[in-house]
C-alpha cells in the first residue's frame, strides 16, 4: 500500500501534460493593499489583489512565464489566495504585446484527492482486513450504480424518478449486505428489516404530506432543480434514510448473533427483548446524527440569509424545512426498524419453547 501510494502521488504531481486546460505553477506573488468593502447590511469584508507570476506546465507554451491577476477576500466565499508553489488552472490564456496573460480558474487539487483516497483505503484494509476489502468493493459498485441511475433519470427527463431510485435503493441494500455479511441468516434479517423500515417510513411520510397538502414544505428552496421537485425530494429521503436504517439493523442483528453463540438455547422471546433493548440504546444517537447531517448541510446558506437581513422564520423555511422533514421521516424508519429486525432475528435464530 505504501508503494502504491507513492506511485499514485508521483503520478498526480507530474500529470499536467494529460490536461487540456492550461496549468501553471506560481513562482512569485505580490499582494496589494487590502481594500475595505461594506454592503447595505453592514457586512464588512476586505479584498486583496494579487499580481502573480507563474510558469506554464503543459500546452504549446510549456515553460513560459504568464502573468495572472487574482482578487481574493478575507471570507473567501468564491475565491482563494494563491501562494508560491501552488498549481492552478488558467482560463482565457492570451498573448498581449509578447507577454502571456491569463485569469485564474481554480487550484489543481487532484494530489489532495488522491492522497485522501489512498489514506482511506489503507486504513480500511489495515484495520478490517477482508471485511474492509468487501466494504470497499461495495462502495465502488454502489457508486457505479448510482451514476447509472442518475444517467437513466436524465435520459427519461425525470418521469420515473421514484421508480428508478426505489430500485436503486433495493439494489444498494442487497449488494452492500451480500458483500459485507455474505449469504447468511444475518444478511436475511438485516435485509428484511432495512427494506421494511425504510418502506413504511416513506409511505407514512408521503401520506402525511398528502393529507397536509404539503403545507410548510417549500420545494422551491431545492437548488438548481430542473425537474418536478416533489418526487426528487422523496427519492432523496429514501436514499438518506436507507443508510441509517441499514446501520441500525446490522447492529441489532450482530448483537443477536453474539447472544446466540453465547447461549445456543436462547429463546425467541429473549432474543426479541434483547433486540428491543439494543434498538432503544442506539435509536436516539442515530436520529440525532441524521438531524445534524441534514441541518449542517444548510448551515452556510442559513448564515448567509441571516447576515443579509432575513428573519429566522424565512431563513428556516427556505433552508432548513426540507432537512427537518427528512430527519422526521428518517427517524420514523429508524424507530420502526427496531421491532421489525428484533422479530426477524428472533424467528431466524431463536429456539421455540
Amino acid at each position: 500500500m505504501i508503494v502504491c501510494g507513492l506511485l499514485a502521488m508521483l503520478f498526480v504531481t507530474h500529470n499536467q501534460r494529460l490536461y487540456r486546460q492550461p496549468i501553471a505553477q506560481v513562482v512569485r506573488v505580490s499582494n496589494e493593499k487590502k481594500q475595505r468593502t461594506e454592503d447595505e447590511f453592514k457586512n464588512v469584508d476586505h479584498q486583496t489583489t494579487q499580481k502573480i507570476t507563474a510558469v506554464l506546465m503543459n500546452g504549446k507554451n510549456r515553460g513560459d512565464q504568464v502573468k495572472v491577476q487574482n482578487t481574493f477576500s478575507d471570507s473567501q466565499p468564491l475565491d482563494q489566495e494563491y501562494k508560491v508553489g501552488n498549481q492552478l488552472f488558467l482560463s482565457q490564456l492570451r498573448r498581449d504585446h509578447g507577454k502571456l496573460t491569463a485569469n485564474p480558474a481554480g487550484p489543481k487539487r487532484d494530489s489532495v484527492v488522491v492522497f485522501l483516497g489512498w489514506l482511506v483505503v489503507t486504513v480500511l484494509l489495515l484495520t478490517m482486513g477482508k471485511a474492509g476489502t468487501f466494504a470497499l468493493v461495495s462502495v465502488v459498485i454502489n457508486t457505479i450504480l448510482f451514476l447509472l441511475a442518475v444517467s437513466l433519470d436524465l435520459h427519461n427527463q425525470g418521469s420515473h424518478v421514484l421508480l428508478i431510485f426505489s430500485g436503486l435503493a433495493l439494489i444498494f441494500t442487497v449488494v452492500s449486505l451480500f458483500l459485507v455479511l455474505g449469504p447468511t441468516k444475518k444478511m436475511l434479517a438485516t435485509l428484511g428489516a432495512t427494506i421494511a423500515g425504510t418502506t413504511i417510513a416513506i409511505l407514512v411520510g408521503v401520506l402525511v404530506l398528502h393529507l397536509t397538502h404539503n403545507r410548510g414544505v417549500y420545494y422551491e428552496s431545492m437548488q438548481y432543480v430542473t425537474q418536478v421537485p416533489r418526487p426528487l425530494f422523496i427519492a432523496e429521503i429514501l436514499l438518506g434514510s436507507l443508510g441509517a436504517v441499514m446501520d441500525e439493523s446490522s447492529d441489532i442483528v450482530a448483537t443477536l448473533f453474539e447472544l446466540k453463540q453465547i447461549d445456543p438455547n436462547v429463546s425467541r422471546t429473549q432474543l426479541f427483548m434483547s433486540g428491543r433493548s439494543v434498538g432503544k440504546s442506539i435509536m436516539g444517537p442515530l436520529v440525532n446524527v441524521l438531524f445534524l447531517i441534514f441541518m449542517a448541510d444548510t448551515f452556510t446558506n442559513s448564515l448567509l440569509y441571516l447576515k443579509n437581513g432575513n428573519s429566522w422564520g424565512y431563513t428556516f423555511s427556505m433552508n432548513m424545512s426540507l432537512g427537518m422533514v427528512q430527519s422526521l421521516i428518517s427517524g420514523i424508519g429508524i424507530v420502526l426498524a427496531v421491532p421489525v429486525v428484533s422479530v426477524l432475528g428472533a424467528i431466524l435464530l431463536g429456539r421455540r419453547r
